[in-house]
């Protein structure tokens, strides 16, 4: 009885997965990665790993595309100022 219920969990896993890849944006990456943790969690629910499941929910659906979130606005901005120290200078 659990049977179509793996498949449909793990049809969603792979179609998030690959998302994950084919997205080019940085921010959306982070986000569909976020998404992909949350499809985990409900594949390892299924399987009957709610330690598990708990675990993804907090690492993998929380706070990994947090910190992915965090470090690219930093980049960002240390690019910005970058090119606005860049400008006042002749080559």
């Amino acid at each position: 009885m659990d049977d179509p219920l793996i498949v449909v969990a793990l049809l969603l896993v792979a179609a998030s997965a690959t998302a994950a890849v084919a997205v080019r944006d940085p921010v959306r990456q982070a986000l569909v990665l976020s998404v992909l943790g949350i499809t985990l969690a409900v594949l390892f629910t299924v399987m009957q790993a709610p330690d598990v499941a708990l675990s993804q929910l907090a690492v993998g659906a929380a706070l990994t595309p947090l910190l992915l979130l965090l470090s690219v606005r930093k980049v960002g901005r240390r690019a910005r100022q970058g090119n606005r120290k860049g400008k006042g200078k002749a080559p």
